[in-house]
């Protein structure tokens, strides 16, 4: 804080590197009534944030500064090259979220309170929403994707709620935890014709999507293991896209679509495909598999990753629990344990490869690995979302670098 903010200003609350005023501080700096300081807010003149344990909005000090020597305080057009977030934390090869150590959470927690942890808001307990579900598997047909199913559900919800753009945190959590049991109950059933879980939690909603395996207390754990390690990740590709519809204010079903329409590519999502066709192909002799790998010149499904340097812990948690859940094709723990052995020091098995073994060992559908995956990181896009619709409105705007045909009389600069 400048000595003009010294002079002229109330003590401030900081938080996150920066310095805030309350809503009544703000309107006496700027002499005027609170009815004003609400109209700046709507106008985009400012912008307000929550703060934990704090009531009320509250306003940066240098943007009530800017309003005050009679100009607008906005950054220059582009991108936001420093996203704040309290969410997810990584360092020296581990996880956490909000400060939780995320492979303890995954033995201990459940995915519903784990997703309490990151919104900051309760799980209100929802019933799949009447009809969408029957809708989405008559309109995708059989050989679809359980992520196509997801998309359609999410799609379908949006057009059915007319306050679709109600983003306050309640409201905003309610319509999640909708999305997620009615995608659930949206996607394809395993192999039996048995009657499908509807009550309890959303892993034990899901296991019988997935598979015709019996559900036991331990494998639906490793499901629910899975749910939690895949919740977030920092701002990877579909979080950002995801937080780039937060910041144009765009509703809950907006957010969570274009977080789907990143994830969903070889990239991303798709990565876990890749990884269960390798690990599948694995099963009988997981050496011969890696050496087609390797004579390829391609990388190894399921292994190493831009942020981890040792180790990915999610992969690591996930495969201790599922070495110990019992039950399921007994192939898979060897092979696992043989492309381990075969990578050495050199490389490492990541959460793609773990998603993909526990989708073999319980027989689940060729696409369930990615299915899991998106339905997880939903938790996480809300997350993100919670927390951008509290920043600048439209921070991410870019300016293009012009490279075509320039019109006459224009000149390079």
């Amino acid at each position: 804080m400048t000595r003009a903010h010294t002079r002229r200003f109330p003590t401030p609350i900081r938080h996150d590197g920066r310095d805030y005023l309350t809503t009544e501080q703000v309107a006496k700096v700027l002499g005027v009534k609170l009815s004003t300081v609400y109209a700046y807010v709507s106008r985009g003149r400012l912008h307000s944030s929550r703060i934990a344990g704090y009531d009320g909005s509250m306003f940066a000090v240098d943007e009530v500064d800017g309003l005050l020597q009679g100009s607008r305080h906005r950054p220059p057009a582009g991108v936001a090259e420093r996203i704040r977030t309290q969410l997810t934390y990584l360092h020296d090869d581990r996880l956490h979220y909000r400060g939780h150590d995320v492979a303890d959470l995954a033995r201990t927690t459940s995915y519903e309170d784990v997703a309490q942890l990151l919104w900051g808001e309760r799980w209100t307990a929802a019933q799949p929403a009447q009809g969408i579900g029957a809708a989405v598997r008559r309109v995708a047909g059989t050989n679809s994707r359980g992520l196509d199913r997801i998309r359609l559900a999410v799609d379908l919800l949006g057009a059915r709620d007319p306050l679709r753009h109600h983003i306050e945190p309640g409201a905003v959590t309610e319509k999640a935890t909708r999305v997620l049991v009615t995608a659930v109950d949206a996607l394809a059933p395993g192999p039996s014709t048995a009657e499908l879980e509807s009550e309890g939690s959303l892993a034990q909603r899901l296991w019988p999507r997935l598979t015709d395996e019996p559900a036991t207390p331990r494998a639906v754990k490793v499901l629910n293991a899975a749910l939690v390690a895949l919740a977030d990740h920092d701002l990877a590709a579909g979080t950002v896209a995801a937080r780039v519809a937060a910041s144009a204010r765009g509703s809950v079903y907006a957010v969570i679509g274009a977080g789907l329409g990143a994830f969903d590519g070889p990239m991303h999502g798709g990565a876990t495909t890749l990884a269960y066709r390798f690990l599948a192909d694995a099963l009988d002799d997981p050496t011969a598999a890696i050496a087609d790998a390797l004579y390829a010149d391609t990388p190894i499904p399921g292994t190493g990753h831009v942020i981890y340097r040792a180790r990915d812990p999610r992969a690591t948690v996930l495969l201790e629990m599922l070495a110990r859940s019992g039950g399921g094709d007994r192939r898979v723990q060897p092979a696992v344990t043989a492309i381990v052995e075969a990578l050495g020091p050199s490389t490492f098995v990541n959460s793609d490869l773990a998603l993909a073994a526990l989708a073999l060992r319980y027989r689940m559908r060729p696409d369930a690995a990615e299915t899991i995956f998106a339905l997880a990181r939903i938790a996480g896009w809300i997350a993100h979302a919670l927390e951008e619709y509290q920043a600048p409105r439209l921070r991410f705007r870019p300016e293009g670098v012009y490279t075509g045909v320039r019109p006459s009389g224009a000149h390079a600069t």
